[in-house]
């Protein structure tokens, strides 16, 4: 039962960070356009559509090497908020780096935008802090401590140590 509580946990943790990383890379890609002075007012509409879709994109992508960081972090017990930046961090670039053409001749990335890339492991960074701060704290205490033998009865009376 600690087991099913543990994986709704872990995925509402995962759906929250995904969001926050979404709404950085909407706001962080948006910025040069926020900072337009003939701009005028931003329609909110089309910003949530923008928002829900940065959701979807981060979510979509980030699944697979998301679960497999989880998953680590799960069996071996892992609470290091430092692990989870890190991987947050790893996820961000990963997705990145999975939308980028390889060149398996000469092992180089065609057209990476330092940019965009920094953005993305940026929202990975905090989406692993988001992700820590719901599901990671705990990460592996549903399995519970070991419980310990009990003591033996103690010897009869008049009998040899």
């Amino acid at each position: 039962m600690a087991l099913i509580g543990r994986l709704i946990v872990i995925a509402f943790a995962f759906l929250l960070a995904s969001f926050v990383a979404g709404l950085v890379v909407v706001t962080a890609i948006l910025i040069p356009e926020f900072s337009d002075i003939g701009i005028g007012p931003i329609d909110q509409s089309a910003l949530q559509v923008v928002i829900g879709f940065g959701f979807i994109f981060v979510s979509g992508f980030a699944l697979i090497p998301a679960l497999l960081i989880a998953l680590i972090t799960e069996a071996f017990s892992i609470r290091s908020v430092l692990a989870y930046a890190i991987g947050g961090g790893v996820v961000g670039a990963a997705c990145y780096l999975g939308l980028i053409p390889f060149d398996p001749e000469t092992f180089h990335f065609e057209g990476i935008v330092r940019r965009q890339l920094e953005i993305l492991t940026g929202a990975g960074i905090l989406g692993g802090l988001i992700y820590w701060l719901i599901a990671g704290r705990n990460a592996g205490r549903w399995r519970g401590t070991p419980r310990l033998m009990p003591p033996p009865p103690p010897l009869p009376s008049g009998s040899p140590r």
